[in-house]
């Protein structure tokens, strides 16, 4: 099988795919749709990162060759998980992979700020030596309030609780609190509370603008701000007015409504004219070792569910994690209507197999089987791609 990677993708993601026998072909960049359609002619699983769109068109064009797309990252927005999942494709990211790296660069910023060091570096390379403790706070006993509590925030909670920090936060979701953090019954409950906050949210359309300028106003006089989650989810002008009236005294920013598509094109931010503000070019999670880990793990459910039908935090499809395989094994993604299953199982006895294992998990509208059979002739893959309410189906 042959595996396409874009976007510089780890090493770590080649030497796995190949050890387990696939043939790997790189692009340095991200495809546009007619390239990418052109480059996926023979490919069998594509990885991307966050730059590369899978479009329905893509789908569409290539969606009966691919067998399964990785997201070698955490956002998924870039593919249209819903055209995939109509083709039997099942797609994968890497939700925790990077969490560690995105959780030091927020303490790190958090400190940064508090103490000003942002300051005070551009004044010793202007030649300027102002030893004063003026303005400088440590962290240890500051409210940190956190918004999305998901596995960045709690790891972020448990850091900056043992750092000294009292954790406040915020989430949609029923989340219990890790350690002493507090859990507050509303945003603006947080707001008001916390002298620092971190954004930790996804990037779901009720999310867009999520802090504006009601929600700074909320927030206490010479609070530190932080979004290291998505850039739409900050109006930008409201932050930069409010950091040039003082009543957000810093903060630190890592990804913005629009981005450049690539180091060539410039940076353009109203928040470049602010000195008070610590920028960097979404790298939350760009660390070596999170890289390592992302390449790996990624590969690895892609030739799990390649070999053995796993679908084990798939974004788009039913999940299951199949035993060790029994017979011959096939797997079977059908629309989650009354009467599929029981008709397959019907097929399997009339042509004389023996179902040896079997896995069934549905989501909403899908439904995906993993069975084995130790006893089957070879026309039965036929037969069973034909059964009504079949997307696709395969033999492992």
């Amino acid at each position: 099988m042959k595996a396409l990677l874009l976007e510089n993708i780890h090493d770590e993601a080649v030497r796995t795919l190949k050890k387990a026998g696939y043939e790997v072909e790189r692009v340095s960049e991200a495809l546009e749709e007619d390239d990418l359609i052109s480059a996926l002619d023979g490919v069998n699983l594509l990885g991307i990162r966050s730059r590369t769109r899978i479009t329905r068109r893509v789908v569409e064009a290539c969606g009966n060759t691919l067998s399964a797309v990785g997201a070698f990252c955490i956002g998924t927005n870039q593919m249209d998980l819903g055209a995939l999942a109509e083709v039997g494709v099942p797609a994968f990211n890497a939700p925790y992979s990077n969490t560690r790296s995105v959780v030091e660069l927020a303490m790190a910023e958090i400190i940064a700020l508090a103490r000003r060091l942002g300051d005070r570096n551009t004044q010793m390379h202007n030649g300027v030596w102002r030893k004063s403790a003026i303005g400088s706070h440590e962290i240890r006993g500051r409210r940190l309030g956190i918004i999305g509590y998901g596995n960045i925030g709690q790891q972020l909670s448990v850091v900056a609780e043992a750092m000294g920090m009292q954790v406040f936060f915020y989430d949609i979701a029923d989340v219990l609190p890790m350690g002493n953090a507090h859990k507050c019954g509303s945003m603006e409950e947080l707001l008001g509370s916390a002298e620092t906050v971190s954004l930790h949210v996804d990037g779901r359309p009720s999310n867009t603008n999520l802090i504006g300028e009601r929600e700074f106003a909320m927030m206490r006089p010479r609070s530190l701000f932080l979004n290291l989650s998505r850039g739409k989810v900050v109006d930008i002008n409201a932050l930069v007015d409010n950091l040039r009236t003082g009543h957000i005294a810093g903060a630190g920013v890592d990804v913005y409504p629009e981005e450049p598509a690539s180091g060539k094109e410039p940076f353009v931010s109203p928040l470049r004219d602010m000195d008070n503000v610590i920028l960097t070019p979404h790298v939350g999670g760009s660390t070596q070792e999170a890289q390592v880990d992302i390449g790996r793990y990624v590969a690895r459910k892609l030739i799990d569910y390649v070999e053995n039908g796993a679908t084990g935090m798939s974004v788009n499809f039913p999940e299951i994690t199949p035993s060790p395989r029994t017979g011959a094994r096939i797997g079977h993604l059908h629309r989650n209507v009354p009467g599929v299953m029981a008709t397959l199982n019907r097929l399997v006895a009339d042509q004389g197999g023996n179902v040896t294992y079997q896995a069934l998990a549905t989501k909403g509208e899908l439904g995906y089987c993993v069975l084995d059979i130790a006893e089957t002739d070879g026309g039965l893959l036929a037969n069973v791609t034909d059964l009504d309410g079949t997307i696709r189906a395969r033999i492992l």
